[in-house]
Order: structure tokens, then sequence, then C-alpha cells
């Protein structure tokens, strides 16, 4: 065999574990802190990748209402995520959104409507309820698929990131604008904790 087949040989048996070989991604934990150290939980956490376009993808959602109030409070989705709106109190509901990304009147109902929401544009959208003026909540739309919520204790973890370099967003409601870093992505697991200025009023209040 000559030496040119050879060299051929050798250069498709590497293309082929290249291809064959699994793509290197790892978890990232974000714990969100305020100002005095305090944990902020409903801290919304999203990765952008600094080279190329993060990947698209079909997600549904669901946010309930639950004793008048929504639940999860913030939700952060894909663009093009299906999302519903299961109402699971014993009176209806009449949930709405003015915000640009996304206009949407679900009128006075109970259960869940037919026909779910789809979020199909980025941006931030505030829902409401036209029965119960006290009732919040907020959905983040972005072009990501890596995103997470940080719960109670201020924890999140985007799961399965492949590696690289991103920048790293976190809003919350009480938030003047999103604060945003770089971070690099390698092949094992990180934590990083991140500190942010809540400035702004809790709009949330008890209703009856």
């Amino acid at each position: 065999m000559s030496n040119d087949k050879v060299a051929v040989g050798v250069r498709a048996a590497v293309l082929a574990s290249l291809l064959c070989a699994p793509a290197i991604a790892a978890d990232l934990s974000v714990t969100v802190a305020d100002a005095q150290g305090v944990a902020v939980p409903d801290a919304a956490v999203y990765l952008l990748p600094l080279q190329g376009k993060a990947p698209k993808g079909t997600q549904k959602g669901s946010i309930e209402q639950m004793d008048k109030t929504f639940i999860p409070y913030v939700s952060i989705v894909q663009a093009g995520t299906v999302v519903s709106f299961p109402n699971k109190d014993t009176v209806r509901h009449h949930v709405y959104s003015f915000s640009a990304p996304k206009v949407f009147d679900l009128k006075l109902y109970s259960g869940t409507p037919s026909q779910p929401v789809v979020f199909d544009k980025p941006g931030l959208v505030a829902l409401g309820c036209n029965i119960h003026d006290w009732m919040l909540a907020y959905v983040l739309v972005v072009e990501t698929p890596w995103f997470a919520v940080s719960k109670d204790r201020g924890n999140a973890v985007v799961e399965n990131v492949p590696a690289g370099d991103y920048n790293m967003l976190i809003w919350h409601p009480r938030m003047k604008e999103e604060m945003m870093q770089q971070i690099k992505i390698g092949a094992s697991a990180q934590a990083v904790r991140v500190r942010v200025t809540l400035s702004k009023p809790d709009l949330r209040r008890q209703g009856g």
C-alpha cells in the first residue's frame, strides 16, 4: 500500500473519530445574592455564546394559577416555547399581557385553555389577571437553550452547556437592568457567585 493511501486512511479514521466523539459539556451552578450577601430567588440566568448562534429548540412550559398567584413568579423560556396556563383555583381567571414581545388575552376561564400561548419573540413579558389585579408574573424570552431560574437559596443550575466562551446574563424584577459578565465553560462542572443590585420595589402584593 502506498504512503498516500496510508495517509488518506489515517485522516479518514481521525475524522470519523472526531465526528463520533461526544461534545464536551458541563453544568454551571450560579449563586445569586444581593449587595448584602442575602440569597436572591427568582433571578433569571442565561448564557449567550460569544461565537456563533445558540441552537433553536421546541419546548413546552406551564404557568399555573394557584391561591390567586402565578406559579412560577419568574419564568425563562427559549423563543418558540409553547406555554399553557392551567387554572387550579376554584375561581376563574382572565390572564393577559400587553408587553410588546407577546400580547395575548385569555378571557375568563377555569381549567386549562385549549390554546396555549407561543412566546415567539425575545424580550420581557409581564403577566396580569383582569379579575385579580394583584396577580403578577414575568416571562423572559431568550434566544438560547441554556438558562435557569434561581431558587430560594439563590442557586440556579444551567445544565449541559457546551464548552466555550459565553456572556452570562442575569435579570430580576427588582433590577434596573440586566447584569452581564463573560464566562468560560470547560469540561468540568463549575460554580460561580454573583452579587446584584436590587433597587426597584417588589410590586407583588397579597390579594383576597
